[in-house]
């Protein structure tokens, strides 16, 4: 326990966005019984109305209260977010691990077709493949999934490239480990940290790509509570009921910005070329 209070007063900051990451989480895991009435219940009695001591942020178009709607988009939005940043993670890591322990004409197929994605403006491919797909949960992953990967691609295959000359691969090697040993013990375990670094700062900017395509109908579909959608949902009454836009969009504000600081806090307790000593 003492060693625990001696981190967090070392990494103060990292620390502090534990916790705020923590919570939010929590009201993810806890979000059915958190809201304080069925977020997909309506009510044509209570359209629209303002916010007030029955409904603390008011009621929607089809007289749903928005705060329980907001507490379950904090479970839709955030799995959909990690579910994506994951599934980036591992395709991108595993294509740069093969195209760069193994090289040869794999690599240069491989990564063509990297440099091939990242030349594609990735939100607007990701609105074609979408639109294509059809508007939902999954295809939303499958489009951002599709444009996303290539960044860690070309991450892990630049890793792989240094660590595959390193002596204690070269030691593994001229002793007969198998590849899949290597790739195990001495690749994956050493571009672990760089992935998951990046992946904590990505969250945020999945986010707003996942609640961009809501917003614009090739996410999630009504009566899903999800931010993005509930923006889209609101935007006509943005003069007549503004709490409609501006709480889910408050709510999306915070979530990122509380995962990017995670993300840049993570990175320089974890990245040794960042000085992690005030952190």
């Amino acid at each position: 326990m003492a060693d625990k209070f001696e981190f967090a007063r070392q990494h103060k900051l990292f620390s502090l966005y534990t916790a705020l990451v923590v919570l939010i989480l929590a009201v993810a895991i806890f979000a059915p019984y958190l809201a304080p009435q069925d977020p997909m219940a309506g009510n044509m009695k209570n359209v629209l109305q303002t916010p007030s001591a029955e409904h603390l942020l008011g009621t929607d178009k089809l007289g749903r209260d928005t705060l329980s709607r907001i507490i379950a988009g904090t479970q839709v939005s955030l799995f959909m977010t990690i579910c994506l940043v994951v599934l980036i993670a591992a395709v991108g890591s595993l294509v740069g691990i093969v195209s760069g322990y193994f090289g040869g004409k794999i690599e240069t197929v491989l990564m063509r077709f990297a440099d091939m994605m990242l030349a594609f403006p990735g939100v607007v491919l990701a609105i074609a493949i979408a639109g294509i797909l059809g508007g939902s949960v999954v295809n939303t992953i499958l489009a951002l999934l599709t444009v996303s990967w290539a960044k860690y691609a070309r991450l892990v295959r630049s890793l792989v490239i240094k660590l595959r000359h390193s002596d204690f691969v070269l030691a593994a090697q001229v002793n007969g480990t198998r590849t899949k040993d290597i790739l195990r013990r001495h690749i994956l375990p050493n571009v672990l940290p760089m992935v998951v670094i990046t992946g904590a700062m990505d969250i945020g900017t999945m986010m707003m790509e996942i609640a961009g395509l809501s917003f614009l109908g090739f996410g999630a579909q009504p009566p899903t509570p999800e931010w993005g959608l509930m923006l889209n949902e609101g935007r006509q009454y943005i003069q007549t009921a503004p709490w409609l836009m501006m709480y889910p969009g408050t709510a999306i504000f915070i979530v990122v910005a509380v995962f990017n600081l995670w993300g840049d806090s993570l990175r320089d307790l974890l990245d040794p070329r960042h000085d992690n000593t005030n952190r």
